[in-house]
Order: C-alpha cells, then sequence, then structure tokens
C-alpha cells in the first residue's frame, strides 16, 4: 500500500507516520505531481492539506482526477473513546441542491461502512425537529434525500429533519421524534449546508474533544484526504486509518 503526501517532511505528518510501518509513504514537490503519480498507478491515495489550503487542494484533485460519483463532497470522521460519528458535509458544497445532498449522503454512509462496518444510522439535521419548523425549501430537500435513501438503501437507516439533540440523545429523540427509526443512536449527521457542517466539525473537535479525520474527500475514483491546517498528529493518525479502510475496500 502506498500513500503521497505532498508535505511528507512536515513533522506532525512525520510523528503520525511511525505508527504505519506497513505502509510507504512517497513524497511530492506539489499537488499537481501527486495527482499524476496516483494517476500513473504509483500510489493508492494521496493525503495533503497540513501545508496547503482546503481550496489549492480541491482544485488540484477537482482538475486531475476522475469522478467516480456525479459530484464530490467530503466528510469527517470524529472519534472519541468507542464514539464515532461521520459527519458531512463540512468541507466542500456551500449550499447543496437536493442532488447534492442525496450524493453527500450516499458516500457519507460508504466512507462510514468502510471504516466501522456498522450499520449507518442517518440523522438529516436542521433547526427543526420532525415538522416542528413549518414548510421550507431547505426542509423539502431533506425528505426528497430520506425518500431516496430509503428506495435505494432499504438496510440503512434515516430519518429527519431533526435537531442535534434529537439525533444522539435517546430521552429527547423519544420526547421530540417518538416515531424515529433511529431513536436518538444516529452515527451519522448531515448538515444542511457548509456552514453548519464546518462550524459543527470544529465545536466538536475544540470543544467537544473528539479527534478528527478529514476532511475525506468523496466522489473521486480515488480514496482521498485532505486535513484541516490545524490537524494535530492524532488527527492526521486518525486520516489516515480511515484512508487505509478505504483502500482495503476498494482492493
Amino acid at each position: 500500500m502506498k500513500i503521497v503526501i505532498p508535505e511528507l517532511k512536515n513533522p506532525t505528518i512525520q510523528e503520525a507516520i511511525k505508527n504505519f510501518p506497513e505502509v510507504e509513504f512517497l513524497p511530492a514537490d506539489s499537488l499537481e505531481q501527486a495527482t499524476e503519480i496516483l494517476n500513473n498507478g504509483e500510489a493508492d491515495s494521496i493525503l495533503s492539506g497540513l501545508d496547503y489550503s482546503s481550496r489549492d487542494v480541491l482544485v488540484a484533485m477537482k482538475d486531475h482526477l476522475p469522478l467516480k460519483s456525479t459530484y464530490f463532497s467530503s466528510s469527517f470522521i470524529c472519534q472519541k473513546g468507542d464514539k464515532i460519528y461521520a459527519l458531512a458535509d463540512g468541507g466542500v458544497n456551500k449550499l447543496p441542491t437536493k442532488e447534492q445532498l442525496y450524493v453527500i449522503v450516499e458516500d457519507t454512509a460508504k466512507t462510514y461502512l468502510a471504516y466501522t462496518g456498522n450499520q449507518p444510522k442517518i440523522a438529516m439535521l436542521s433547526y427543526s425537529t420532525n415538522g416542528s419548523g413549518g414548510k421550507n425549501p431547505d426542509l423539502e430537500k431533506i425528505h426528497f434525500v430520506i425518500d431516496q435513501i430509503r428506495t435505494h438503501y432499504p438496510d440503512w437507516l434515516i430519518d429527519g429533519e431533526m435537531q442535534l439533540d434529537a439525533a444522539i440523545i435517546p430521552e429527547i429523540s423519544n420526547k421530540k421524534f417518538p416515531d424515529s427509526m433511529i431513536k436518538g443512536d444516529a452515527n451519522i449527521l448531515i448538515t444542511p449546508d457548509l456552514n453548519s457542517g464546518n462550524l459543527l466539525y470544529k465545536a466538536m473537535e475544540r470543544f467537544g474533544g473528539f479527534t478528527i479525520a478529514g476532511p475525506m474527500i468523496q466522489g473521486f475514483s480515488y480514496p482521498l484526504a485532505d486535513l484541516s491546517r490545524g490537524s494535530t498528529a492524532a488527527d492526521v493518525t486518525l486520516t489516515l486509518k480511515t484512508l487505509i479502510k478505504q483502500i482495503e475496500r476498494n482492493s
């Protein structure tokens, strides 16, 4: 297994890769060279972003790597002890259409499955829980996605719209959304836009004490990951664990 990292000499990267003696890590002089290495079959994945902006990373991937989904998106794996959530989209899509939101849910559930092997329990997050916020075009998008996911992936559990507390706390779910399929036990959190997704993942990291993998870049023909420029060695380690699981799943 080979992963190309343009920032391979970065001390944070060097600390993290010590945990993976079985993986060969390749340098690259630029993001563009990293994509060339990947397209030439000389590596299985790219990890970058510690010294590059997310915009630079995403533009290089979009311009040089093939897509397998209709759209590309991002998700985060958020882990604290045995508690693991996938969260999307906090890195790519500013105001997703209903079609984009569907692909975000589909690819995020697959990212979560590759890392954990557990049944996806997807909460479509909102300011509203089960109609309490009235009618709104944003809520119509959510219900479109729920109907489509239930049709195409009947083994996945998905529900919404719902507030965060109803998604992750059974007692509150029972009070606010007693008929919910996930009953306050969501493991995948889908936010309605980039603002809320980005704020939520950083709050989970900085206030909640979660280690964060990613953003994992979804929708391309290869497993890919960006990094926040504030990522710690623990974040990089978790990101590499997630990438490796995806590479193994694709092989």
